[in-house]
């Protein structure tokens, strides 16, 4: 019984300092990420980086011909160059993929930045976006609100317009209908 009660004892004590994903968060992710790139400390800023990340840095330096410090030096993050911890808002999960906002105040804009629970931690997942893996959990408040304004505005946000028609709409290669006044009058 008594060592029932130690065990248990060391279990509740340890809780505190194992990150799960039930305790870990996107957003405390990105915290651990700003305070590492402000101690410029790379080794804890690539603790912060998913495995996509880590291989893209290194991919990255080496066709930049740069250091991988140099590439780790952000946090491959504008949001990091606020002199305090910018603002973050609409963390998004589903399943093991992630996101939040970071307010970047150098280009006065929102970052919507991937994060991917790894390892039982969330980690920055930048290389997991660009090579494709990452599956956003949903729109972002900036694109919503941007969204919206357009729809307000009565300008919907076209994505491919036909680079093939004229001003009328028609096709560029087609001619109206002149054999039929009836076809051309609508």
């Amino acid at each position: 019984m008594a060592l029932l009660l130690t065990a248990l004892g060391f279990a509740c004590g340890s809780q505190g300092s194992v990150t799960t994903s039930t305790s870990d968060t996107p957003t405390e992710a990105y915290k651990r990420l700003y305070t590492a790139v402000k101690s410029k400390d790379t080794n804890a800023i690539k603790a912060e980086m998913s495995k996509q990340s880590v291989a893209f840095v290194e991919s990255a330096a080496s066709m930049q011909k740069k250091k991988v410090e140099e590439v780790y030096s952000n946090g491959l993050t504008g949001t990091t160059f606020s002199d305090t911890m910018p603002e973050i808002r609409d963390e998004r999960v589903k399943g093991t993929m992630g996101a939040v906002e970071v307010y970047n105040s150098r280009e006065k804009k929102w970052e919507d930045l991937p994060f991917v629970l790894e390892d039982g931690k969330w980690k920055l997942g930048i290389g997991d976006d660009f090579k494709g893996t990452f599956q956003s959990p949903g729109k972002g408040r900036d694109k919503k609100e941007k969204e919206a304004a357009n729809a307000l505005a009565n300008n919907p946000i076209i994505e491919n317009p036909a680079a093939n028609t004229n001003a009328m709409g028609m096709p560029s290669n087609s001619q109206p209908n002149t054999s039929n006044p009836k076809a051309n009058s609508k």
